[in-house]
């Protein structure tokens, strides 16, 4: 006998209907309403919502091996309604439909989800609890995300969408903010050192000057991210010269392309990192702050640098000095969760460091609003408003998993396992904060690192449990 579960759930959206499907209808949407903490990859997808399109996707099922979910569009009213099926993936059976109300100037997003468990009464017995708090975690973060990502596209209503060139569009980062841009209504191009698997990708080779101007026609914006990863490796000889080249070459190419034009972009947006300002003990930094001493911050100033020839020709650049910033799919959170859920998380080394972080969604419409804003240009710090010290970070996340979080992690082991860069990466920190970014007018929306933790983890104090 066949037992089909329900589960229904209803987003209310301050935004004009219209608005809110043409945000769905995006390529970038699904990605958007992934929750953060799933690690889905998609393989292929449909131009749109139409009837007959699929989309494939690749997950973690068990340690290495991968499962795949291929999901199909089976309805469609325009401006109304969607629906889709699962053909392949970890349910027996998946259906969900989307209808999208009107209701004033509100829009009602009614989500309806049937679906049926796999190994019939087993799965039902042992899975049905664990698929139900997952489907209301999911529709939860997708209900949170969307909310988010209205704000932000009404807040520049009025104003013109960019064309905009990415580059490092395939890292923690970049696949956060391409898919964000999009479905901000911006049009999105990427530059990658590898043969274009994507209408949007152009190739490039900064490491030998190769750089079509064409690439850089008609392009408002250009937004660099690329670099080869600061705390990933130990610092050798080899591995700071890759650092600092990586930077450099990249950074100045563009720069001095874009110089040369008759009508470049109007905003050349660079990353960099507050490790600018060296390791100031309890000193407050903002954006007046004078750089710090060592290698990282002579690397971060010879990176903000690079920019120079498009600073010359008049063009407004942009220095995105960003702290931590807070993602379960990689980056700092994404090393520690492992040991803080298993319960032998802890703080690093004395633990009295500060932690300069901030959330993936305030990260990426932070971008945005610089983009957006014309008299922004300069070096903005990316970080929250309120950094933490190290044991606190340690403590909080500790709460929010339901963990024990006092097992240090011993600075010597550190400087054993990590090297040089262990000392100015994990053992030292900075307290940062994001002055000129408040004075722009931007707003936070998760400003408070407890409240930023249970979004991005699904960890929310309480859990209504689908009927």
């Amino acid at each position: 006998m066949v037992i089909t579960m329900h589960y229904e759930h209803n987003t209310a959206v301050n935004a004009p209907r219209q608005t809110v499907w043409e945000w769905h209808n995006r390529e970038g949407a699904f990605d958007r309403l992934t929750p953060p903490w799933e690690i889905m990859e998609t393989l292929s997808a449909p131009p749109d919502l139409s009837p007959g399109g699929r989309r494939v996707m690749r997950f973690p099922l068990f340690g290495p091996i991968k499962g795949r979910w291929i999901a199909e569009h089976t309805d469609l009213i325009e401006g109304e309604m969607f629906a889709d099926r699962m053909v392949r993936g970890p349910f027996k059976r998946w259906w969900h439909t989307h209808r999208f109300v009107e209701k004033g100037d509100m829009t009602i997003i009614e989500d309806e989800v049937s679906y049926d468990l796999p190994l019939g009464f087993l799965g039902r017995l042992f899975g049905s609890r664990i698929a139900s708090k997952r489907i209301t975690q999911m529709f939860t973060a997708r209900e949170k995300g969307l909310i988010n990502d209205m704000t932000r596209q009404m807040e520049f209503e009025d104003a013109p969408r960019k064309r905009v060139l990415v580059v490092g569009g395939s890292g923690l980062i970049g696949s956060n903010l391409i898919p964000f841009l999009d479905c901000m209504g911006h049009e999105v191009l990427q530059l990658v050192r590898r043969e274009p698997s994507h209408s949007r990708q152009r190739f490039w080779d900064p490491s030998n000057g190769v750089l079509d101007v064409e690439h850089l026609t008609d392009i408002d914006a250009v937004i660099h991210l690329g670099g080869v990863g600061i705390g990933d490796k130990r610092w050798t000889k080899k591995r700071k010269a890759q650092i600092i080249d990586s930077r450099k070459e990249s950074v100045s190419l563009l720069a001095e392309k874009m110089a040369a034009m008759e009508s470049p972009p109007e905003v050349f947006i660079v990353a960099s990192a507050i490790g600018y300002y060296g390791d100031r003990g309890d000193e407050t930094l903002d954006e007046s702050s004078a750089r710090g001493d060592g290698f990282l911050p002579e690397t971060v100033e010879m990176w903000e640098a690079s920019a120079d020839a498009a600073r010359a020709a008049s063009i407004r650049t942009i220095h995105l000095r960003s702290g931590i910033v807070m993602s379960p799919r990689g980056g700092a959170l994404g090393r520690m969760l492992l040991p803080f859920k298993l319960g032998a998380g802890g703080p690093i080394g004395n633990g009295k460091q500060w932690f300069s972080w901030i959330s993936m969604n305030d990260h990426i419409a932070a971008i945005q609003h610089l983009m957006m804003t014309p008299d922004c240009e300069g070096a903005f710090n990316l970080t929250s408003p309120n950094p933490v010290k190290q044991k606190q970070f340690a403590r909080v996340l500790g709460r929010v998993l339901r963990r024990p979080a006092f097992i240090p992690l011993p600075g010597f082991v550190l400087r054993i396992v990590f090297g040089e860069l262990a000392r100015p990466i994990l053992l030292e920190g900075q307290k940062v904060l994001p002055d000129r970014l408040l004075k722009s007018g931007f707003e936070f929306q998760t400003p408070n690192l407890e409240g930023s933790l249970r979004d991005i983890l699904g960890a929310w104090k309480t859990n209504s449990e689908p009927s």
